[in-house]
This record gives structure tokens, C-alpha cells and sequence, in this order.
């Protein structure tokens, strides 16, 4: 049961970081001077809440991590546990982690100037703090020192796509509108940036497959598990390609139906999204091996 919490709150801590991060590329840097006021207001709530789910879940992480060292539920609570888990690997990068996850939700809370950059470079440092465990921490040395700069390039590269959906879903309203021209130079600077962060993620994921485990397998769980997150990630960029490429040269003002076609395909692939990073949150807690 523990660690079907602690899996639940893996995902619920990457997703709600991942979508965060997509909300500050656009409103920080994306969308064009005269629509970023506009994306802050429309972001608030959305941004509010998954600063807060990144800050909570990243806390209980600990406790649920405390509970799996030790002997079961009775120490998710112990504080001295709690101590113990910080003397780990896990537990010196993990205190970090929570730490720039309030400072972060602080940030969204005072407002001060150039807001949504600031937050943009704190969910850039968490990512990177990612890498700092789990399977990507199996190494030393220049090894490791690779496998690690390897992988918070992978965490940067699926959450600039994946997380950049959500707020895409906003801009794909606003192009109906008064806003059309900026909502939509937005949403095609997503799409540029869009291109060179897929094929970074799918880099930067053999790279991690390779170095894990010498490549892609099916001779483990593990490499099972991994073959069913890149059939999920093939299917999530045929659903990419067919959006950019067969609706979005279709698309016009007055045609309705094309439209509501790339709302209905782009939901898919948020989906899509969803069960790979689920697919991630259980076997990222599994021996390679």
C-alpha cells in the first residue's frame, strides 16, 4: 500500500511541476509582450494549484520514503525517520527539492517583478534536482556526472511538451476570439520549440535506456515497462505530427469542425502524456535488472 502511495504521489509531483513549468514558458517567454498579462491572470488559478500539489506531494514523499526504509506506516510519521531518509542520497537532494518547491509557491504568493521568469528558473532548478535520483543516481563519477546531465535534459525536453499541452488548450481559446493573432503566434512558437523538444526527449531517453540498462530490452520487467512507455511516446508524436501537419494547415476561423478535430486530438494527447508519466511513476521505483 505504501508503495502504491508513494508511485500516486511520484506522479502527482512530476505532472503538477511539469505543468507549472509549461505555464511559465508560455506567460515568461513564449507568448508575445502584449499577451502575457492576459496568460497570468487566465494561468493564476491553474498555476496556484499545481505549485501547491508540487510543494505537498514532495513533502509527503519524504514521509511515504521514511515508511518504505523503515517498517511501514507507523514510521511514515516518526520525525526521527524523517532524519534518517535525509541522510541518504535521496534524502540530501530530496531536502532540496522541497525547499525550492515552497520557495517557488512564496514567489507565485509576493508577485514581485518578472514573476512567471523567476518561477520558469526555480521549476528549471527542480527538474534539474530531479535527476539527482532514482536510476539516474546509479552511477559516480563522469559516469554518473553524464547520466545525470542526461536526464534532467530528458525531465526539461517532456515537460517543455508535454506540460506545454495544458496552457495550449488556453491559447486554442483565445484564437477565437479578439486575441487571435497573439493567441495564435503563441501557440505556433510552441510548435517550433515544440519540435526541437520531442526529439530531444527521444534523444535524451535512449541515451537513458542505454545507459541504465546497455539499451532497450525484453528481458526484464524494467525493459518491458520501457517499451510500453515508447510505444505510448510513438503514438503521442503521430498524434504531434498529424495536428501540425494535417489540421493546423487546415484550420480557418469559419471551420468549426477542423477545430473542435484539434481540441478532440490534442485532449488525446494530454492523455497520452498522462499514461506515460504513470507509466514512468511505477517503474521508476523498479530494480532495472
Amino acid at each position: 500500500m505504501l508503495s502504491a502511495l508513494y508511485i500516486g504521489l511520484r506522479f502527482i509531483h512530476f505532472a503538477s511541476l511539469m505543468v507549472a513549468f509549461g505555464c511559465t514558458l508560455y506567460a515568461g517567454w513564449w507568448a508575445p509582450s502584449a499577451l502575457r498579462r492576459l496568460l497570468i491572470q487566465r494561468f493564476s488559478s491553474l498555476l496556484r494549484g499545481s505549485l501547491v500539489l508540487g510543494a505537498l506531494s514532495a513533502m509527503l514523499m519524504l514521509m511515504v520514503q521514511g515508511g518504505l526504509m523503515g517498517e511501514g506506516w507507523s514510521d511514515t510519521w516518526r520525525p526521527e525517520i524523517w532524519q534518517a531518509v535525509l541522510q541518504t542520497q535521496f534524502g540530501s537532494v530530496w531536502l532540496w527539492q522541497i525547499v525550492l518547491a515552497w520557495v517557488t509557491l512564496g514567489i507565485l504568493w509576493v508577485q514581485p517583478r518578472q514573476m512567471m521568469r523567476r518561477l520558469l528558473l526555480l521549476c528549471v532548478a527542480q527538474f534539474i534536482l530531479l535527476a539527482g535520483v532514482g536510476h539516474a543516481a546509479m552511477s559516480d563519477g563522469a559516469l554518473g556526472a553524464l547520466q545525470r546531465i542526461n536526464h534532467a535534459l530528458h525531465l526539461l525536453c517532456a515537460a517543455a511538451w508535454v506540460g506545454g499541452l495544458v496552457p495550449f488548450l488556453y491559447c486554442l481559446r483565445l484564437a477565437n476570439g479578439r486575441w487571435r493573432k497573439l493567441a495564435i503566434s503563441t501557440m505556433m512558437r510552441y510548435s517550433r520549440y515544440g519540435h526541437l523538444a520531442v526529439a530531444g526527449a527521444i534523444a535524451t531517453g535512449l541515451v537513458n535506456a542505454w545507459l541504465i540498462q546497455g539499451g532497450l530490452t525484453t528481458t526484464t520487467a524494467y525493459g518491458l515497462a520501457l517499451w510500453v512507455k515508447c510505444g505510448l511516446v510513438g503514438l503521442m508524436v503521430v498524434v504531434a505530427l498529424a495536428n501540425r501537419y494535417l489540421l493546423v494547415p487546415r484550420m480557418s476561423a469559419t471551420d468549426s469542425r477542423v477545430q473542435r478535430l484539434f481540441l478532440r486530438t490534442t485532449q488525446a494527447e494530454i492523455i497520452l502524456g498522462a499514461l506515460v508519466l504513470a507509466c514512468v511513476s511505477v517503474f521508476a521505483t523498479w530494480e532495472p535488472f
